[in-house]
C-alpha cells in the first residue's frame, strides 16, 4: 500500500513498519498496518487532519484509513519497568534510529513507498533462519520484551530464541526488571501468547529465561513434579502442562478455557514429597493457588471463574460415567451450568484438553464431554417455573427452599432417565 495515495500523506516521508512487513515476507495475511513518519512534527501532522491518540509518544490516526502513524522516535531508560522511559521525538530522528529501538530484528524492518525493503538490523536473514534475536542492548531496557519474545515463540513455533538474546533475558530477570511489570501488561502478553498456535512454546521460553518463576511461581513449580505413570505416561507435571495447553489450542479453545486448562493442576506443585507420585486432594489446593494467581495478575472475571471451576471439578468431570445422577446435577448446579450453559461447555473443553494432554492420549476420544452435554440438556429441560406454580404457597423462607429442592429432584429424575446413570 502506498501512503502517498491519500492527500493527507502527500509530501510526508512514510514507511510501513513492524509486523505488517514481517508477515508479508512470511506470506501471512496482513490485517493491521503501522507507519513511521520521518522529518515531521506533531503540529504538521495535526494540520493535515491526523488525529493524535498517543499518550506517551506522538501517534496519530490517518483521517481516511484510520491506520496508525507514529513519528520517528528514540527512547532513553530512566527507571525500572515498562513506563520508565523518556521519549525523544523530533524531525532529526532517522528511520534507522527508530528501528533500532524495536525489540526483535524481524520486527525492525520497514518498507518504503516504492516497495524497497529497508533492513538495517538484519531482520530478513533472521526471518529466513527462524531466529528471534534482539536488535540492540536497548532490548534490556523494557521487560515487556521478554514476554513479547516468548509470545512470538508461541506464534512461530519453528523459530528459536538466539542464545545471546536468551542470555540477555536471563540477565534482565536477575536484575529484577521483570518484577517491575504491572499486572495488566503481563496479562496482555500472556493472553495473546495463550491464543497462539503453540502456547507451550511461550511457557518454555519464559521458563528458560527465569521469568515464569517470577511471574507465576505456582506454575513454574510444576516442572519436575512426578505423577503416576499409569495415569500420566509423561510423568512430569510440567510436561503434562505443556501438552495440555497445546491440546487446548488444538481444540480451538477460548481464552477462558485455555487459562483454566493452564491453572487446573497448580496444587500438584505443593503435594508433600512423601506421598508422591500420588496427588490426592490436589484439587482444593489448586483452587486456592489459582485464586492467588488470578488476584495477583488481575485476571478478567470470566477467565478467573472458569479457572477456579476447572481446578475444583476437573476430576469429577473426568469421572462422568461413574457418577450418580444426583452428583451430576449437584455439579451442574454448583457450576451454574443451568443458567450459563455456554460457560460450562468451555469448562468441558478445558477438561478435554487435560485428558488429551498426556503421552499417547492426544488423539483419543473424550466421551465424557458428550455425557455431560446430555445431562445438561436433560437438566435444563426441567421447567422450574411450572414446578413453582404447582406448589402451594407457604411462608417465603420455606417456599423458596421447597422450590429449590423440588426442582433439584426433577433434574435428578431427568438425568436418571437418560439411562439410570450409565449414560450420564
Amino acid at each position: 500500500m502506498n501512503p502517498g495515495s491519500h492527500p493527507a500523506s502527500d509530501g510526508l516521508q512514510c514507511f510501513e513498519v513492524g509486523g505488517a512487513v514481517r508477515d508479508a515476507l512470511l506470506g501471512l495475511p496482513v490485517n493491521d498496518r503501522d507507519w513511521v513518519v520521518v522529518g515531521a512534527t506533531p503540529e504538521q501532522m495535526s494540520a493535515r487532519g491526523f488525529r493524535p491518540v498517543g499518550r506517551d509518544f506522538p501517534v496519530f490516526l490517518h483521517p481516511e484509513t484510520h491506520e496508525e502513524y507514529a513519528l520517528a522516535r528514540t527512547e532513553r531508560k530512566t527507571a525500572r519497568g515498562y513506563h520508565g522511559f523518556q521519549v525523544y521525538c523530533a524531525p532529526d530522528v532517522s528511520l534507522e534510529d527508530d528501528l533500532r529501538r524495536r525489540d526483535l530484528t524481524i520486527n525492525a524492518m520497514a518498507r518504503a513507498p516504492d516497495g524497497q525493503l529497508i533492513d538495517p538490523w538484519g531482520g530478513e536473514p533472521d526471518l529466513r533462519a527462524g531466529l528471534l534475536r534482539h536488535v540492540s542492548q536497548a532490548f534490556a531496557e523494557d521487560p515487556v520484551r521478554i514476554l513479547r519474545t516468548a509470545r512470538f515463540a508461541a506464534r512461530f513455533p519453528d523459530f528459536r530464541v538466539a542464545p545471546e538474546t536468551l542470555a540477555l533475558m536471563q540477565a534482565m530477570v536477575r536484575d529484577g526488571e521483570v518484577d517491575a511489570l504491572v499486572p495488566e501488561r503481563v496479562w496482555q502478553e500472556l493472553s495473546r501468547g495463550l491464543m497462539a498456535p503453540h502456547p507451550s512454546r511461550m511457557l518454555t521460553v519464559l521458563r528458560e529465561s527465569g521469568a515464569l518463576a517470577r511471574l507465576i511461581p505456582e506454575l513454574d513449580a510444576l516442572w519436575g513434579v512426578p505423577q503416576r505413570a499409569d495415569h500420566h505416561p509423561e510423568i512430569d507435571t510440567g510436561i503434562h502442562m505443556n501438552m495440555v495447553i497445546d491440546a487446548a489450542a488444538m481444540l480451538g479453545a477460548s481464552l477462558p478455557a485455555r487459562w483454566a486448562a493452564l491453572l487446573h493442576d497448580l496444587g500438584k506443585g505443593t503435594t508433600p514429597p512423601e506421598v508422591l507420585p500420588s496427588h490426592i486432594g490436589h484439587e482444593q489446593r489448586s483452587v486456592q493457588l489459582a485464586r492467588t494467581v488470578c488476584e495477583r495478575l488481575k485476571i478478567p472475571n470470566d477467565c478467573r471463574d472458569l479457572a477456579l471451576m476447572a481446578a475444583r471439578d476437573h476430576g469429577n468431570i473426568h469421572r462422568a460415567a461413574e457418577l450418580r445422577p444426583a452428583t451430576i446435577v449437584e455439579l451442574l448446579e454448583r457450576c451454574d451450568a443451568i443458567r450459563k450453559p455456554a460457560r460450562f461447555i468451555e469448562l468441558l473443553t478445558a477438561c478435554e484438553a487435560d485428558h488429551r494432554g498426556r503421552l499417547g492420549f492426544t488423539e483419543r476420544p473424550y466421551p465424557q464431554a458428550g455425557l455431560w452435554q446430555q445431562a445438561l440438556s436433560a437438566a435444563r429441560g426441567v421447567d422450574a417455573g411450572a414446578i413453582a406454580g404447582r406448589l402451594a404457597p407457604e411462608p417465603r423462607e420455606t417456599f423458596t427452599e421447597r422450590i429449590r429442592t423440588t426442582v433439584h429432584s426433577a433434574r435428578v429424575a431427568a438425568v436418571n432417565r437418560l439411562g439410570k446413570g450409565d449414560q450420564a
